[in-house]
């Protein structure tokens, strides 16, 4: 399943958990780096308008779906994927950590927030070593000297895992950069992952995670930001149900 941008694609090209472990794993046992994206609907707008965020979505070494209308869209193209939000992957992705004896890293939302996540994870994967915990200042430039300074501080200490609680477009920039400066590095771009670990943020109930409305309760509880965000999301799914239809028309 890709997603065309001009003359540019960004594929999801990790259809499943079951693979993204296996290939995750692989990585840590060649001690090489990786950058991990979630692509959804917001991300899709953004690609379309910001090239610098096109330019790291294309260094990204593995995409995969986050929310639901990918996975619809996938479906429709007759390449399906299966949904892997961010904010579900920080545990799996932590046991595979402690598995292949690699330390962990947070670089991104806020110190205490860090914390507490570092603590709850601690207790839930036992065996897990958070070596490196940082909350960029406000303002922060996923590419300039403090970005360079962090991810010098990730090689030097060995880091074999960095979940990184940005947001995008800083997030994904960010882990394309380190690719160059840091390369035995796996970056995992999570948005708010550790907030939800932490509690600083709330995730829907799991009934309606089930039913599809994460995105409502999610606007319900911060309309003013994210309002209208959701409404240029709305706007760009006619254009993406077309080309996910000649997708399928290819697949015959």
């Amino acid at each position: 399943m890709y997603f065309a941008f001009k003359d540019q694609r960004v594929a999801v090209n990790v259809p499943d958990l079951a693979r993204l472990s296996a290939g995750i794993s692989q990585a840590f046992r060649e001690h090489r780096g990786f950058a991990l994206a979630t692509v959804n609907l917001d991300h899709l707008v953004k690609l379309n308008q910001d090239a610098a965020f096109l330019e790291a979505y294309l260094a990204q070494d593995m995409v995969v779906a986050d929310g639901r209308p990918i996975v619809w869209l996938s479906r429709l193209a007759q390449r399906p994927v299966q949904l892997m939000p961010g904010s579900d992957l920080v545990t799996p992705l932590c046991h595979l950590a402690v598995q292949s004896g690699v330390t962990v890293a947070f670089v991104g939302s806020r110190q205490p927030v860090l914390e507490l996540a570092a603590e709850r994870l601690r207790h839930w994967v036992p065996g897990l070593e958070i070596a490196y915990i940082h909350a960029p200042a406000f303002g922060f430039d996923p590419e300039g000297e403090a970005a360079r300074a962090i991810l010098t501080e990730l090689r030097d200490r060995d880091i074999g895992l960095c979940f990184v609680a940005l947001g995008a477009p800083k997030q994904e920039r960010f882990a394309a950069f380190g690719r160059s400066i840091a390369p035995s590095v796996g970056f995992a771009s999570i948005g708010a992952g550790l907030d939800f670990v932490a509690e600083h943020q709330h995730r829907a109930p799991l009934w309606m995670r089930r039913l599809a409305m994460e995105w409502l309760w999610r606007m319900l509880t911060n309309p003013l930001r994210l309002a209208p965000r959701y409404a240029k999301c709305f706007a760009i799914l006619p254009r993406q149900v077309a080309a996910a239809l000649r997708l399928r028309h290819q697949a015959r």
